[in-house]
Order: structure tokens, then sequence, then C-alpha cells
């Protein structure tokens, strides 16, 4: 039987300052007791995207008062905290230099061990804490910086199926927005300006349709978009709209291939699951209500369970870095040395084949 355990999660990955206070019991069942969450949507809004260097002082002027802002919430001093979780990549190398500095100067402090957190095994592992969901089971990724179908075999066991070889969906949202001159984050603006839009106006192309393989690809869609805006420049507001609503559409069809052939391939490969195995969404697009209803269908359709985690649960949080950390400790997982570096790109599943982005950092997808 596990111990009982509690860990403070730091999460600085990207432009949310965040930090949670999770335990576990010695039964397995865990509870939040803290989520603390700083959006830095106001700072980089007017840019029409995320800033580094903005997201990075930002995170340097909150984060202590957010960690001792979780502790507070959570009724609990650092001496009750068993140990200090922190984000070490992928991300943007400001934001994660703040908090695992952060991280590494309360653990040396305090004498708490410390995990380096893999920000995409936070969001894989985050349905075993609001659903209990036991392995194996497949998680599609879907957010600014990625878009992969992922295997989720055990703590620190992750196979890539598929990933994009060109733009992450949630990019394409964002990079569609400002074509049409829509507020950031696009994610949102776009869904909002669907709903008054005409889906079958524009036929645009669904990439990698028909194909065996897993991977995705967006830039051809975006590309797409923007011919149709320019062919009818000046745009109306319904214009956007019908727009945004096929764009959203060709997305939903693009999805459920890719996502209904990876369906089948679980079930082929793991029979034992038995009839009702799990796919889990995660990632800023979960958000998506469209994509939502596209995916539960799907699920439906082929007998799995879909799962997709509370929206606060599905955007960055430091409640998920604090449970991948406390999954690594409940397994036995060593922790970290303190001279452990942040990693801007650090791909889940290690032995997958790089499809774009090699170089000196490493592969990012």
């Amino acid at each position: 039987m596990a111990p009982f355990l509690r860990i403070l999660g730091i999460e600085t990955s990207c432009d949310e300052t965040a930090a949670a206070v999770v335990e576990r019991d010695a039964d397995g069942r865990s509870t939040v007791l803290s989520d603390v969450v700083l959006s830095q949507l106001d700072e980089h809004s007017v840019y029409g995207g995320v800033v580094p260097e903005i997201a990075a002082r930002a995170h340097v002027e909150a984060l202590d008062t957010l960690i001792e802002e979780a502790l507070k919430r959570a009724n609990v001093s650092l001496a009750e905290v068993d140990a200090i979780a922190a984000t070490s990549g992928p991300g943007l190398i400001g934001g994660l230099l703040v908090g695992l500095m952060t991280g590494k100067a309360i653990a040396r402090a305090s004498g708490k061990p410390l995990y380096a957190i893999n920000h995409l095994e936070g969001h894989a592992l985050t349905a075993r804490l609001t659903d209990g969901l036991a392995f194996p089971y497949l998680m599609l990724l879907v957010s600014g910086g990625h878009t992969q179908l992922i295997l989720v075999r055990g703590v620190g066991e992750y196979e890539r199926w598929g990933t994009t070889i060109d733009d992450a969906l949630g990019e394409a949202f964002d990079k569609t927005a400002k074509l049409l001159g829509l507020p950031y984050p696009g994610g949102p603006a776009v869904e909002g300006a669907a709903k008054n839009g005409n889906p079958e106006r524009f036929s645009f192309p669904r990439p990698l349709v028909g194909e065996a393989r897993l991977d995705f690809s967006f830039s051809g869609l975006k590309t797409a978009v923007r011919q149709a805006a320019m062919a009818i420049a000046p745009l109306t507001q319904q214009d956007v709209a019908d727009i945004c609503a096929s764009f959203q559409h060709a997305i939903s069809r693009t999805l459920k291939d890719r996502i209904g052939r990876g369906l089948q391939r679980f079930k082929l490969e793991f029979p034992e699951v038995g009839e009702m195995p799990a796919l889990v969404v995660a990632g800023g697009v979960a958000a998506n209500l469209e994509l939502r209803t596209t995916l539960q269908a799907l699920c439906d359709s082929n007998g799995f369970r879909f799962i997709a985690p509370p929206l606060h649960l599905c955007t960055d949080n430091a409640v998920m870095i604090a449970w991948a950390g406390l999954e690594r400790m409940a397994t036995g997982v060593e922790p970290d040395e303190l001279d452990v570096q942040p990693r801007s790109r650090w791909p889940l599943d290690a032995n997958a084949t790089a499809l774009i982005g090699h170089g000196r950092r490493g592969a990012k997808a």
C-alpha cells in the first residue's frame, strides 16, 4: 500500500503562473487542497500572442506570492509538504527557468525532494486524478504547441501513435483568428464566431484523411482559409462567421477520421482492456465544444468511454504537475537531482522518430 503523500506543484511553462497542493492517501484517493492560477492574458492579448520575455518577467513577479497563497488555501505549511514538483519542459525557456529554479530553491531550503515534471505527462495523467482511470488508455493532446495521439501504458510509459507534421491545432486556431481580425486567444474567438456561421459554405481540405498513419496536418487547412478570405475580401461579419464554422467543421471531420483509426488500433492491440476502453482529451483546445461533441459521438460509436477533464484542468495548471509528481512518488520513481535543467523541447515518447524541429534543443515532435 502506497503511503500518504502531499506535493506542492509549480507550473510556468507558458503564460499562466500556477501553484497547487495535492494529496493522495494510502488507498490512492486524491484531494486537491488548493489550485491557484494567474493568467497573463491581458499582458499578451495586445500583441496577438504570447511574448516570451513578458511571460518570464510576469512569472518572476507573481510566483512567490502564488506559492504562498496555494499553501495558505491548502491550510498546510511547507514543512507538511512531502515533495516539490515543478514543470521542467517543454515550454518557453524563460518561464521554465523561473519555475524550476524556484522549485529547486524551495527543495534545497526545506530538504524536500524535487520532481522535474514533463508538462505533457501532467496532461497525460490528469484523467487518473479526476476519474480514477486505469492503464492503458489513449490520450489526444490538443493545445497551442502540440497535437498528439498518445498511448498511455503507465507512469513514465508513453507511446506516440500520431503527431502533427506541421502546425499544432491550437496554433491553427490562433493564426486563423488573427487572419480574420478576431482577438487573442484565437480558439474561443473562432468558436464564438462559428456559432453564427454556415459550416457548409466553404469546402476546406482535410489533410491526411484516409491515410493509414495516425499523424495530423493543419498548415494546408490554414492556407485554404487565407485564400478563401482573400477571395471575398473585404469580409463581412457573416463571412467571418461562415469561414470559422467551415474551418471548425473541417477539423471535426479530420479528427473523426484520424482518431477513429486510433480507436480501432487500440481495440486490436489491447483486447484485454474490455468493453469500455477510454479516450482522454487534454490541452487548451479540448475546451472547444464542437470538437468535444465530435469526439464523444466517435467514442460512442466505437464503444469507448470519452473522458474530458474539467476545463480548468485541460488548460495549463499546477494541479496536474503536482499529481504527476505524486504518481511518480507512489510508483517509487527516484526524485531528480538539483542540477536538473529545463528543456524547451521534451517529447513525451523519447523513442519516437522526430518528424519536425530536430536540432540542438532536441525533437519538437
